[in-house]
C-alpha cells in the first residue's frame, strides 16, 4: 500500500498537488449520534435549554469544514464553494445522522472537509445536550460519496 503523505525517508509531507488540474470536487460524509427517544423528541420540539440544537450544530459543521486545514496537519487549504449540513432523524432507533456535503473547484478532494463537518456537527449535538443526558454516543463517521479528480466517483456500499 502506498502512503503519499511520507517521503522516501519516512518523514511526513504535504502532497504536492500543484501539477494537477482543478476539477469540481464533491464529498458527502455522515456521523451518527445515538440518544434516547425522549431527548430526540425534545431536540425536535425545541425543548433543550441551550436552544436550537440542530441549528447550532449546522453552523458548527459548516465552520469546521472551512477550518479543516487548521485542524488536520497535512490537508490543503481549499477555496470551498459550498458546504451544507443536514440532519436525518430516526425516532424509533434514537439516532440523528449529521450529513455534510462539500463542493469545491480544486486540485484535491474535499473528503476530509466533509468528514470534519459531519464530526463537529455531531460533537455539537453532544455538547448542547450533555446536560440532559451524558449517555449520548457518537458512532460511525464515514464517507458516503465523493466525485471529481482522477480516482473517479466513490459511493459507500453500505448506504
Amino acid at each position: 500500500m502506498n502512503f503519499n503523505h511520507f517521503d522516501e525517508s519516512g518523514h511526513a509531507i504535504m502532497v504536492d498537488v500543484s501539477a494537477k488540474q482543478p476539477t469540481l470536487r464533491t464529498a458527502i460524509a455522515a456521523a451518527e449520534v445515538r440518544l434516547s427517544a425522549e431527548l430526540l423528541a425534545a431536540i425536535k420540539s425545541g425543548g433543550i435549554a441551550k436552544g436550537d440544537v440542530l441549528g447550532v450544530a449546522r453552523l458548527a459543521g459548516i465552520m469546521a469544514a472551512k477550518r479543516t486545514p487548521d485542524l488536520i496537519p497535512l490537508s490543503h487549504p481549499l477555496a470551498i464553494h459550498n458546504v451544507t449540513v443536514d440532519f436525518d432523524t430516526n425516532e424509533a432507533a434514537g439516532v440523528i445522522t449529521a450529513r455534510c456535503t462539500v463542493r469545491a473547484f480544486e486540485r484535491t478532494g474535499v473528503e476530509m472537509e466533509a468528514m470534519t463537518g459531519a464530526s463537529l456537527a455531531a460533537l455539537t449535538i453532544y455538547d448542547m445536550c450533555k446536560g440532559s443526558d451524558k449517555s449520548i454516543t457518537i458512532g460511525e463517521i464515514k464517507l458516503l460519496f465523493k466525485e471529481g479528480g482522477k480516482s473517479g466517483a466513490y459511493r459507500c456500499s453500505t448506504d
